[in-house]
């Protein structure tokens, strides 16, 4: 099959779940025989300066083209004013649908797989210019994270903001699912939201697959106790969820009970984030070099996020490299978890705090539900497996 990825960012270097879940597809899709071109917006805000070639880019055919999506201050203010969501508008950019048109006319391909809502303002141009099976394969039900944020806000500006950005963006994101021939979801939530709204084509789930080749634990590296937050604050449940668990938790880790070290690292950590730190109890480590070194060396990952969707890329790599993770269910969402086996649930500020006291105190507690972790990942989320399933699907499609 000729199947064609459209990204709005470039998934290289392989450092973030949008990417990680993307080149996964490819490598995947390629192992099985299939030709795989991938267009890619390389927009600002996620540019990450020159990077070295990806090996990945030499087995596929590979386009990217630069936009400015930041907004200025003038275009906030006028878009309270507009109908549409300037958070998918912003993506839109007439010499990247040319070129995508360009693309389409040279190329038959048989799938176009959209790589979540900030692709779709291209839908049209691509409908007409190909006769392929149209997939949205749905990273989050954007809205959902807008609507969670905005309850989760006292400040009753940000919260009517916030439900302002929801709604819009509600509007338009359930004015396209009915456009594509099918839809791609990671959880069984997503799918039954995706039902709820009236979605009459096909929707599958298909969960996050990945290379467990990659993944190698090492207890010999890790210091115990200690605990770990890992992931880019420049997306917005990230940095609320974290914020959170510094708000509640400083004390408790700087002058109370809770005797641990707690580091924190990732993409896009805004300086004041410097305030947190406390000189041999709190770390504010910003992106580190190795993502695998920095996870191997710790020994129980903080997730908690209070507002999110889909599924969390970052809890399926932290279960495959054998970590004890504490994680609302909210961010464990889709996973196929038993609670205190391979995973601790904990959902406000007395249950995070009992799971890192018990968690901190047992070390081979830990190990089990590490071990434990693992093997969910390798039975439910290897990558070949995955995308086997996924390739079903688009055959199904194609004949039909």
């Amino acid at each position: 099959m000729k199947i064609l990825i459209l990204t709005h960012r470039v998934p290289f270097p392989q450092n973030g779940g949008y990417a990680i879940v993307v080149c996964n597809t490819i490598k995947g899709l390629i192992a099985l025989g299939h030709d795989v071109s991938l267009v890619s917006l390389d927009a600002q805000k996620y540019s990450g300066g020159s990077h070295e070639q990806d090996e990945l880019q030499n087995k596929i055919n590979y386009t990217s083209y630069k936009v400015n999506i930041n907004v200025s201050m003038i275009d906030a203010m006028v878009n309270l004013f507009r109908k549409k969501s300037n958070n998918v508008d912003r993506y839109y950019n007439a010499e990247f649908e040319k070129l995508l048109v360009r693309e389409l006319k040279q190329n038959a391909y048989d799938i176009i797989q959209f790589e979540g809502l900030f692709v779709t303002p291209y839908l049209a141009s691509i409908r007409k210019a190909s006769k392929a099976k149209l997939v949205y394969r749905s990273h989050n039900i954007e809205h959902q994270i807008y609507q969670r944020l905005a309850q989760q806000k006292s400040d009753l500006f940000k919260k009517w903001y916030l439900r302002l950005v929801a709604k819009r963006i509600k509007d338009y994101e359930l004015e396209q699912l009915n456009k594509f021939d099918a839809i791609a979801v990671f959880t069984h939530q997503d799918e039954s939201a995706m039902l709820s709204y009236g979605t009459t084509i096909p929707v599958e789930i298909f969960p996050v697959g990945i290379d467990l080749a990659r993944y190698k634990p090492d207890f010999s590296k890790t210091e115990f106790p200690s605990l770990f937050f890992l992931g880019s604050l420049d997306w917005l449940p990230n940095r609320e969820g974290i914020e959170w668990f510094i708000d509640n938790f400083h004390k408790d880790l700087t002058e109370g009970d809770l005797r641990v070290k707690f580091y924190v690292a990732g993409h896009n950590i805004p300086e004041r984030f410097d305030d947190y730190e406390v000189m041999g109890k709190i770390f504010i480590q910003g992106e580190v070099d190795d993502a695998f070194e920095f996870v191997n060396s710790k020994a129980i990952m903080i997730v908690p996020l209070l507002s999110s969707g889909g599924m969390r890329v970052k809890i399926v790599e932290g279960m495959a490299m054998q970590k004890c993770i504490i994680s609302t269910s909210l961010g464990a969402e889709g996973i196929n978890y038993t609670n205190g086996l391979n995973i601790m649930i904990a959902n406000n500020q007395e249950e995070f705090y009992d799971a890192i006291e018990r968690c901190i105190a047992d070390e081979e507690f830990c190990k089990s539900i590490g071990l434990n972790a693992r093997k969910l990942i390798e039975q439910q989320h290897e990558v070949n497996k995955v995308t086997q399933d996924l390739v079903k699907f688009y055959t199904n499609l194609t004949k039909a």
